[in-house]
This record gives C-alpha cells, sequence and structure tokens, in this order.
C-alpha cells in the first residue's frame, strides 16, 4: 500500500493548523512505516489522501479518478468555523458549505479531526464513511527544554516573577482574539501573548478596532515557530484559547504536550475529550475567565498538567498512523 498525501497551495496555508496537520500526516505514516508520496505526477499509488478544498483540488482528483485510484478526503473546515474569520467570511459562509459538501463528497472516506466535526460533517446531508481521528501531536517537538525557554525570555525580556499567559492562532474574532484583549485589559498586572500572523488574519473592522488600541500588557509577535515558541509554551503559567469554534485546535494539543495549564472556551468540539477541572479549565465568557485565570495563578485551582498531558499521549502520531492505516485498509475495500 502507498499513499499519496495532497496539500494544495501549501504556500497560502502554510502556518495554519491544517499546515502542521500535513506535517503531522507525513510523520504518522513514517512512524508507521507506510510509503507515501507527495509527488504530484507520481501514480504509483494506491489512495489519493487529499487535504485542501482550493479548486485546485479538482485537478489532483480527477487524476485519482482516471486511474482508479480510492479518495480519503481529510475534512479540515467546516461552515461554522469557517463563520466569523476574516473580512466578509460570514456573508459567503453559505456559499462556502455548499464547496464544502460538493468537494467531500468527492471522496470514497472522509477523516475529519473530532467526533464533533462529524457530526457537522453528517448533519450536512454527506452519507459516505466518515472516522474522527485527531490531527495528533509530536511528543518529541513539543517537550521545551531550559534552553528554550530561556531563548524566549531572552528574546522578549521576560523577567522571573511575571505572571505570562498566552495564545497562538489567527487574529479572528472566531479565535477569541477579542476575548484575549478584554481579559488582557481586566488583569494589568499580568502578561499577555498573542502568538499569530496579523497580516494574514485579514482583521475585521473590529479585529482593526482593538488593534489600534491595545492595552500595554498584551504584545502581538506576530507569528513565531521553531525553539522560540516551544519556549514560550514552556515558560507560560496559562495557555489561554478563547475560540469560539474549532474543528480540534491543534495549538490546544501542542500546549497540553508541554505541559502547559490550559484554559479554554468551553465550546462543542471540546467535549468528547477535554473536562472541565478534570485535564483543563473551562470558562464561558470575559469575567468568567478573569475569575479562573486568578484562581489558577493563586492555586485556588490545582494544577492539571499531568491530566492534560495524559490526553496529548494517547494523541501522539504513532497512534494516529495506526488509526490511519486501518482507514485506509478499510478504503481499500469499499
Amino acid at each position: 500500500m502507498k499513499i499519496k498525501l495532497y496539500f494544495g497551495r501549501e504556500n497560502t496555508i502554510k502556518k495554519s493548523g491544517i499546515g502542521r496537520a500535513f506535517i503531522h500526516q507525513k510523520k504518522a505514516l513514517e512512524l508507521t512505516g507506510i510509503p507515501y508520496t507527495v509527488d504530484f505526477d507520481d501514480l504509483d499509488y494506491d489512495i489519493l489522501h487529499i487535504n485542501t478544498v482550493w479548486p485546485d483540488s479538482y485537478r489532483i482528483i480527477n487524476q485519482a479518478r482516471k486511474n482508479n485510484k480510492k479518495i480519503i478526503y481529510h475534512a479540515h473546515s467546516t461552515e461554522e468555523d469557517f463563520r466569523n474569520s476574516f473580512m466578509f467570511s460570514n456573508t459567503v459562509s453559505g456559499i462556502y458549505k455548499k464547496w464544502l459538501i460538493n468537494m467531500y463528497s468527492k471522496g470514497d472516506y472522509i477523516i475529519t479531526p473530532t467526533p464533533y466535526s462529524k457530526r457537522l460533517l453528517e448533519s450536512y446531508g454527506i452519507n459516505i464513511p466518515i472516522k474522527a481521528i485527531s490531527n495528533g501531536v509530536d511528543l518529541e517537538q513539543f517537550n521545551p527544554t531550559k534552553e528554550q525557554i530561556s531563548l524566549f525570555e531572552k528574546e522578549y525580556n521576560i523577567k522571573e516573577d511575571d505572571i505570562l499567559i498566552i495564545s497562538v492562532g489567527w487574529l479572528f474574532e472566531r479565535k477569541g482574539f477579542d476575548t484575549f484583549v478584554e481579559v488582557a485589559r481586566k488583569l494589568p498586572e499580568y502578561r499577555f501573548m498573542w502568538f499569530g500572523d496579523v497580516k494574514m488574519s485579514v482583521p475585521t473592522k473590529k479585529i482593526k478596532d482593538l488593534l489600534d488600541n491595545l492595552p500595554d500588557n498584551l504584545l502581538l509577535p506576530g507569528y513565531v515557530s521553531g525553539d522560540v515558541i516551544k519556549g514560550a509554551y514552556g515558560r507560560s503559567n496559562i495557555f489561554f484559547f478563547p475560540s469560539r469554534e474549532e474543528t480540534e485546535g491543534i495549538v490546544v494539543l501542542e500546549a497540553l504536550a508541554s505541559r502547559c495549564n490550559v484554559l479554554l472556551r468551553d465550546i462543542p468540539v471540546f467535549s468528547d475529550w477535554l473536562t472541565n477541572g478534570v485535564n483543563c479549565y473551562m470558562g464561558k465568557d470575559t469575567d468568567d475567565f478573569v475569575d479562573i485565570i486568578k484562581k489558577m495563578i493563586n492555586h485556588e485551582y490545582p494544577s492539571l498538567i499531568e491530566q492534560g498531558y495524559q490526553v496529548a499521549k494517547q494523541r501522539q502520531l504513532a497512534n494516529i498512523g495506526k488509526e490511519l492505516l486501518e482507514v485506509y485498509n478499510i478504503t481499500l475495500n469499499l
């Protein structure tokens, strides 16, 4: 068995969660011993595993069908996580949903990251098999060292007694960037950092207005990768992710793997694999988050670092590779 992995217009969204998911797929296949190619012109494969829904995807799908190859569509996107993102996303979300249904229905099998996103796709009326498989996390990569933490502290002048709260993602309303700003404004005694590409986020007017009036204790370093972001995870007192909609949230897995104290918005996507007060903390609105953060910092709430790490450990890439292999075998026999 050989797999063709496809990620269209990679340079456009390689900084996104989908970009990291693609990297994870390659490593998961390597760990499981499954041969794969990413060469568009290579026809020596059995299954096309496609990750993107750009118009160029038609070309690779037609190539696969012409050569009697099976197709697995990896459904990373939904209408729900398209809305409240960049400018005009809500205006065209209905059209986008129809496009997703059209593209995903071209597969023989669909993989999507969570039971929640599986339920959404089923509600669209898509009637081909769907399996929920986590995007996974690279435990070796997200295991911050003292050197990485020191590098991060030096880069951003983080002092030993600074209380640091971080988040990672596009500067979208959907991601809860507005909530993050308001929480930072209400907790001036703590330092806040949001890592994400400002320009590529194509901010809405609401987000632009926030960017023009940020509190002094909030820093936006932009998109950061490598040792520095790993050091940020390792140094943070709290990883605070107030997103309103996700299909999974790879950065949450990275934070759990990095042994962060994690605070999330209580939204449906997390209900199947994370539990408030057991392996993370969850809140509902700005005042709720402010209260929880204070209690986490003051140790009124116990640390859940090790419990959260176990969630990440279950989703390590070797395990994801085994789950992918199972779906590949099923698809070949359809």
